[in-house]
């Protein structure tokens, strides 16, 4: 009995945490003013007929708070990088010198700010309704247990307890991993 509650209680918890690692994911999409490695993660390089990050093919530093300095180790790289860079759309200065590839952040004004935190908050609230969703889910699994007479009523009222205790704790993650970001977007 208790091996099923707590079987369907750790694939609550898997699922709420591969939540919070998307929206994480999300979030990191999402300037700052700040130069951040992490928004060229989803731009891939063609290169050679493979697609490839490019932290695969240079070295990326950040010499300066609003610049990211890509070092590609091969001269044919850099070309393919900065094309996939440009074809990206990122909305930030793009200059390739022929050896680096320095991407500058423009300064970001008050309005683009709130935007950005308005973007991160509808983030926040889609991670809240995906905990709600794996809640309800758990939920209907341990009355099917109950219904199924693999647990008792007592079990069942004890997990879902636990469920909602998993989805209050998630959701007080979440929020203070946006707390954080907007408090990083509002930094100048």
């Amino acid at each position: 009995m208790q091996a099923e509650i707590g079987e369907t209680l750790k694939e609550m918890s898997v699922r709420i945490e591969k939540t919070v690692t998307a929206v994480k994911k999300e979030f990191s999409h999402i300037r700052t003013g700040r130069a951040s490695a992490s928004i060229l993660e989803d731009v891939h390089v063609e290169y050679y007929d493979q697609q490839l990050p490019i932290a695969q093919l240079a070295t990326l530093s950040v010499p300066e708070p609003r610049m990211i300095l890509i070092s590609p180790w091969d001269a044919n790289a850099g070309k393919a990088i900065d094309r996939a860079i440009q074809k990206a759309n990122l909305g930030i200065g793009i200059n390739f010198d022929g050896k680096v590839i320095r991407l500058t952040f423009p300064e970001l004004t008050e309005e683009r700010r709130r935007e950005f935190v308005k973007s991160a908050q509808k983030m926040t609230e889609e991670g809240k309704i995906a905990f709600r969703n794996i809640r309800r889910d758990t939920n209907e699994h341990l009355k099917k247990l109950l219904k199924d007479k693999v647990i008792t009523e007592d079990d069942e009222k004890n997990a879902i307890e636990q469920t909602q205790k998993l989805t209050d704790e998630a959701v007080k993650n979440i929020e203070n991993i946006l707390k954080n970001k907007e408090k990083e977007i509002l930094e100048i």
